[in-house]
């Protein structure tokens, strides 16, 4: 077996109960070469890691959890996570000043400032539910703590030993696979069953394995061979399969480098990308604290049990689904961009593209800039100096936490080449948005105790703080004459970052053109000024007494990293996180929380508030209620992204969460957004379907709009549905194709069954948000095979009426009944014997709280 699949099966044989595993789950485990793709099976991950946003609506459902068990005449105590979780509160930073001298402080201050509610709740959390730990902030962020501080690789548990294994409420948890440890990203309402004992159902899947031969270039970083695989997996499709490493190649990895490639994975489509336990992990292993004494074990275990990768047997590799291989020879520089992560450009043609990208019509990679325009200036004032901008210009360098800053190599190699080029005598220009958000606190003590920090500041790039900031477009606005110049000219200026999405618009709405490169390259071209530049015939600048300065001159060669890197990173970057858990925070530490049994909750509150789902706590399996008469809330078209259900940016002034934090006393600034307040279902329900982008066919435009039927007035979602809820008339929602694409967020489930809705009728769901859907108690009706509501005829006007028989079945047709007197079948998509009992239930949440 793959050894991916070894974990899986491990687990389904010490988990088995004969209820939530069966035996049977197990042998098709076992016989996975015949059974992959065709059966469902269940696995139980050992731990649990959550971030802020997502961590603090799995929490306020614990409290209000506590408090329907003891309105049961349950004991509220009891209600604790079942399996190891933990929580880390930093995560998604939100940069208010940047280039300040103590920008850290400030930006922290600003961030305990208005999350203090948030905090005070984790706070609470920590002291009453057992199993949990709280990572303070200040700390770390997420994927990056969860690797350097709470990945165990192997549990000892009373001296009874099991692989670490973890699901996350983040997409890039598969960082750790990179350690040997499976884990994947899954929605919260599928993490908070986990939380509370109840095994994840995936499709045993399909493994390729992908082998890595060669060596690469001394100029190539890790960011090089991420995206080269990258590239490579997103032409095999790998789309919901499993990845396992395998080869001569991946000896020549460090686990900084695994990690970073892992990491990756959800950006070309792949559950997971794993690189078993080697003696290389073991090497990492040492140097990040691990006593020897424990090592011994860990390798002892996982020989026995045949989860240790060893070279010496590597002609005896596991049999995959299919097997591709990747030379890392042919690997070179590049950066990926400008508008789609998949688009690479090799370093060395980099300038020749840009100007076919000037050329090119407008699409995916062109602007179609005519050609007398190409080589406009456009001169502005900027600091009392001139300067001169003209397409290609780079008006956004940013260093950032989501990809690479586990990896000491790349980051060491941006502050080696930034010490090299200020003893040359190198700038960037000043409007240039520079900024350097590191993963944790770890990259700033080796990029401090190697001597580079100094010299990344020098050239602007200044920790503003730690967690995801310039990636999803949480920098300090360019400076308003930079701005004017861009827009009045029709500049395509350039930004260019060291993460994972790349996206038009993201950083910036007057940034066309995005790449992204390895963090020493994003130095470089920030020194360059513009992405116009063939690095081996053109100079970075100009440096003392006017010499030119080529890239290849600073460029930090291997064997200098490697020397900084074993004396300044591995050994004393883990010491200090240690130490640092230690002693926490002493904004933390004094922060003041109650410490009942039941959370206290501030009806005042607009941060925390007790959320409804366990108002009809369903205490026996029912059968399922029909839905009578409903009327369609929403009738949607193709590709409805969770996004679209569930905002998690800023909040409209005009939009009814505002009107309700309004009337709060709260001024728009204090709005915060959707993903801070995630902890108040009030302003979750009033969000949803609230994107500006939201295309119903009611209206005809974009707009978070729909009409109440009854009374013929077009309002905004939420009070539609607050109109047929007081009315006690049932709603549902009419989709396309694709429904609940993009990031597994709970919320654009649970919104949903706050605003009433009962069921969703579309063409064909996302695995992911269909299950979250029956998490929730919504059912998922999909269409028979080429029919839609255009091809039978709806309009949406119409009422429905859906009946359930007393004993749901696998794939079973149900009929619906319209008020106009048409009757059509559609599938209700339960895909295996747990989906039924938790809809049953209600839901998994309320399935879980009448166990306690």
């Amino acid at each position: 077996l793959p050894y991916s699949v070894r974990v899986l099966f491990e687990s389904s044989v010490r988990n088995c109960d004969g209820f939530l595993v069966k035996e049977t789950d197990a042998m098709n485990i076992l016989d996975w070469k015949t059974k992959q793709n065709n059966v469902e099976v269940p696995f139980c991950p050992a731990r649990v890691v959550l971030q802020d946003f997502t961590g603090i609506p799995a929490m306020v459902d614990f409290a209000a959890m506590r408090e329907a068990v003891r309105n049961a005449g349950g004991d509220p105590v009891k209600v604790n996570p079942a399996c190891p979780t933990d929580l880390t509160v930093d995560h998604s930073l939100q940069i208010d000043f940047s280039k300040w001298p103590e920008t850290v402080l400030k930006n922290q201050e600003m961030e305990f400032g208005r999350n203090r509610e948030r905090l005070q709740f984790f706070k609470w959390s920590s002291k009453v539910f057992k199993n949990i730990s709280i990572i303070p902030p200040e700390i770390g962020m997420a994927h990056q703590v969860n690797l350097e501080y709470l990945s165990r690789v192997v549990f000892d548990v009373k001296d009874f030993l099991y692989p670490d294994s973890v699901v996350g409420t983040d997409s890039h948890t598969t960082m750790v696979n990179g350690l040997g440890i499976l884990g994947w990203g899954v929605g919260g309402i599928e993490t908070e069953a986990v939380m509370l004992g109840m095994p994840l159902t995936l499709t045993l899947p399909e493994v390729v394995g992908c082998e890595l031969t060669g060596t690469a270039s001394p100029l190539a970083t890790s960011i090089d061979i991420v995206l080269s695989i990258t590239k490579h997996l997103k032409q095999v499709d790998v789309t919901g399969k499993f990845v396992e490493f395998f080869g001569s190649g991946v000896s020549q990895l460090s686990v900084a480098d695994r990690t970073t490639i892992a990491n990756m994975c959800p950006e070309y489509g792949a559950i997971l990308s794993f690189f078993p336990v080697d003696n290389v992990t073991l090497k990492h292993l040492k140097h990040t604290g691990f006593d020897k004494a424990k090592l011994e074990v860990i390798e002892a275990y996982l020989k026995a049990v045949k989860l240790f990768r060893n070279d010496e047997t590597s002609s005896r590799e596991p049999e995959y689904s299919q097997v591709v291989q990747i030379s890392l020879s042919s690997i070179i520089p590049y950066v990926s961009g400008p508008k789609r992560s998949q688009d690479r450009v090799a370093v060395n043609n980099m300038k020749s593209d840009f100007q076919a990208c000037l050329n090119e019509k407008s699409g995916v990679k062109g602007f179609q800039i005519a050609v007398e325009k190409q080589n406009d200036i456009v001169p502005v004032q900027y600091e009392g100096n001139e300067y001169k901008l003209s397409h290609g210009c780079i008006v956004i360098a940013a260093v950032i936490s989501c990809t690479n800053n586990c990896n000491p190599s790349v980051m060491l190699a941006a502050g080696l080449l930034a010490k090299k080029a200020v003893e040359a005598g190198l700038v960037v220009k000043p409007y240039i948005r520079t900024s350097l958000s590191p993963g944790s606190g770890m990259v700033t003590h080796y990029l401090s105790s190697s001597g580079v920090l100094p010299y990344l500041s020098k050239l602007g790039f200044e920790v503003v703080g730690y967690g995801c900031s310039t990636c999803v477009g949480n920098t300090a606005p360019l400076p308003e004459a930079i701005r004017n110049a861009i827009k009045q000219g029709d500049i395509i200026a350039c930004g260019v970052l060291s993460g994972t999405k790349n996206f038009e618009g993201r950083l910036c709405d007057c940034v066309r053109a995005n790449y992204l490169a390895s963090p020493p390259l994003v130095v470089a071209y920030a020194i360059a000024g513009t992405v116009r530049i063939d690095f081996e015939t053109e100079p970075l600048g100009t440096g003392f007494n006017g010499k030119s300065i080529y890239l290849r001159d600073i460029w930090p060669t291997r064997r200098e990293l490697h020397t900084v890197e074993e004396e300044c990173v591995i050994s004393s970057m883990f010491k200090e996180l240690k130490e640092k858990m230690e002693k926490g925070n002493k904004r933390w530490n004094l922060l003041e929380a109650p410490e009942s049994t039941l959370f206290p909750w501030d009806l005042k509150s607009t941060y925390i508030r007790c959320p409804s789902f366990f108002d009809n706590l369903a205490k026996e399996p029912v059968s399922p209620q029909p839905i009578e008469n409903a009327h369609v809330l929403l009738y949607l078209g193709d590709s409805v992204t969770t996004d679209h259900i569930s905002p998690a940016g800023s909040i409209a002034r005009s939009s009814a969460a505002a009107k309700y934090l309004t009337n709060k006393g709260l001024t728009p600034r204090e709005f915060n957004s959707y993903g801070a307040r995630r902890g108040n279902d009030a302003v979750m329900t009033r969000g949803t379907f609230a994107n500006i982008k939201l295309l119903n066919k009611f209206i005809g435009k974009p707009a978070p709009r729909t009409i109440h039927f009854p009374s013929g007035h077009t309002l905004d979602v939420f009070e539609a549905a607050e109109l047929y809820q007081k009315e006690g008339i049932p709603v549902i929602i009419l989709a396309g194709k694709k429904y609940g694409l993009g990031s597994s967020r709970d919320w654009a489930a649970k919104g949903p069954f706050l605003l009433g809705v009962k069921a969703v009728l579309a063409e064909s769901y996302e695995k992911v948000h269909k299950s979250q859907l029956i998490g929730i108690g919504i059912a998922p009706l999909q269409f028979l095979p080429g029919e839609n509501p255009s091809t039978l005829g709806l309009t949406g006007k119409e009422q429905f009426s859906i009946f359930f028989p007393p004993e749901l079945s696998l794939g079973m047709t149900l009929d619906i009944k319209t008020s106009t007197g048409k009757v059509f079948s559609v599938i209700a998509l339960f895909e295996n014997d747990m989906e039924i009992t938790l809809y049953k239930y209600g839901g998994s949440l309320n399935f879980v709280a009448r166990r306690f």
